[in-house]
């Protein structure tokens, strides 16, 4: 069984920053594509970022270039270092595997965490 937990969320100002931790167990870790994904009030999930097995990065346009994405293989962890975040960044934010992408948007994730509330906010 699957099991995704997420921590490290919280209340920051504009600016600020915060690291999300995932501990991910039930999988072959080492070998599975790792996902963030977020959801607004009232929206969608949508997809934030992505770290290939071997370590390969992939962030969405209004990340890219101030979010990092990491893992570490041998705890089973994923993380997501979020700087100069801003209200626009405001959401739960899920650690999720198996996602699927149509039109170049998130269709769905076989597997996501209980997700940890990030509030941008001055």
């Amino acid at each position: 069984q699957v099991q995704l937990v997420e921590s490290g969320g919280g209340l920051v100002q504009p600016g600020g920053s915060l690291r999300l931790s995932c501990a991910a167990s039930g999988l072959s870790f080492s070998d599975s594509p790792m996902n963030w994904v977020r959801q607004g009030p009232g929206e969608e999930p949508v997809w934030v970022s992505n770290i290939q097995a071997g370590g390969t990065p992939y962030y969405a346009e209004s990340v890219r270039g101030r979010f990092t994405v990491s893992r570490d293989n041998a705890k089973n962890m994923v993380f997501l270092q979020m700087d100069s975040l801003t209200s626009g960044d405001t959401a739960v934010y899920y650690c999720a595997t198996g996602c699927t992408f149509l039109g170049g948007s998130l269709q769905r994730c076989e597997h996501r965490g209980q997700g940890t509330q990030v509030t941008v906010s001055s």
